[in-house]
């Protein structure tokens, strides 16, 4: 038996309850994570309410990702996986509980420097602006890039990817707190989409021309100054709706003249294959620059929770304060585990 995030009604955080259930079993080809450390991710809340169903025959449990050691391994695994190996996994769920069987594609080694709660903040929004800049945008050297939600997790992923593929990030943010964090990471330019027009500020930002790429998760609130600072043949990539999925006006017209391309991405729903070949591609381009180095990748944490307070982690981000990942704490961590 284990400890897991349930939700039997969809609904608020008060519905999430936390219960004693059956281990998953294992599959030939999976390994059994006795999970350390979540992150949460935008798709739990959606989750949590009903809005986002896992995909069919995956765990109804929440959470995408998880770090921890390895408890067991099925027969037909093919990796030198060994029991306690540290790891760090994306999953479809299951991520909320103390145990999660994970196909073995993928499994990522935890490097040696970060500690079990940092790695819980990478596979979803990492593999995600990894897939993003570089499987969906194909971005190149030189080009700018717009991340909205700069200080998200995948904004904070995006703007170090970006800089490490050559690329220059702006970013869009609701703070100048979150603004100055995001311009500690790498970013060329910040933007107070509260306060002043982000696109006005894009577009003078590269004289006029646009920015090559837009990293957009709001959606539809936002689509015609996305257009605006869109620059001719740029890609326009949206991955979410927290603006609304709904448009009025002359989108096609106005992207036309562009010559815009829009692309759209979602990473739960892929194929095991897709995904195993992510999985690689970040494994050998990214992983190692997880270093000591002063130019090193990092992830970033806004805070930490214990799984018995996972409701007041789900409010936290409800309220937009996080800058950075928001970490589950499933198991207690040590000081020098933390």
């Amino acid at each position: 038996m284990m400890l897991a995030v349930c939700v039997d009604v969809p609904g608020g955080s008060e519905n999430l309850q936390l219960r004693t259930i059956p281990r998953p079993q294992l599959k030939d080809t999976e390994v059994l994570i006795k999970v350390h450390a979540t992150a949460l991710n935008r798709a739990d809340l959606l989750q949590r309410r009903g809005l986002y169903p896992p995909p069919p025959g995956e765990s109804e449990i929440l959470g995408l990702e998880v770090a921890g050691t390895v408890a067991a391994i099925g027969p037909g695994v093919k990796r030198c996986w060994k029991s306690d190996d540290r790891v760090m996994a994306l999953v479809c769920g299951g991520g909320y509980a103390e145990y999660v069987a994970v196909p073995e594609e993928l499994l990522m080694p935890v490097p040696r420097q970060l500690s079990l709660c940092q790695a819980a903040a990478i596979p979803e929004a990492w593999l995600t602006a990894f897939q993003l800049l570089h499987l969906i945008a194909q971005v190149k050297q030189g080009e700018v890039v717009l991340v909205h939600a700069g200080a998200s997790g995948v904004g904070t992923a995006a703007v170090q990817l970006a800089r490490l593929l050559g690329a220059i990030p702006v970013v869009t943010a609701g703070s100048a707190e979150k603004l100055k964090m995001a311009e500690k990471l790498g970013a060329a330019a910040g933007f107070n989409y509260k306060e002043e027009n982000f696109a006005e500020r894009v577009n003078d930002f590269t004289e006029g021309r646009g920015a090559d790429v837009i990293l957009d998760c709001i959606g539809g609130s936002a689509w015609e100054k996305n257009v605006s600072c869109l620059a001719t043949d740029g890609r326009w990539v949206l991955f979410g709706t927290m603006g609304g999925k709904t448009v009025e006006g002359d989108l096609l017209g106005k992207l036309l003249s562009k010559r815009g391309h829009l692309l759209s991405s979602l990473l739960r729903s892929r194929s095991l294959q897709y995904k195993a070949e992510l999985v690689r591609a970040f494994s050998q381009r990214v992983l190692p620059f997880f270093s000591d180095k002063p130019a090193s990748l990092r992830p970033v944490i806004d805070s930490t929770f214990n799984l018995d307070d996972i409701a007041e982690a789900h409010k936290h981000m409800e309220a937009n304060r996080n800058m950075g990942k928001i970490i589950i704490n499933v198991i207690s961590q040590s000081p020098e585990t933390q």
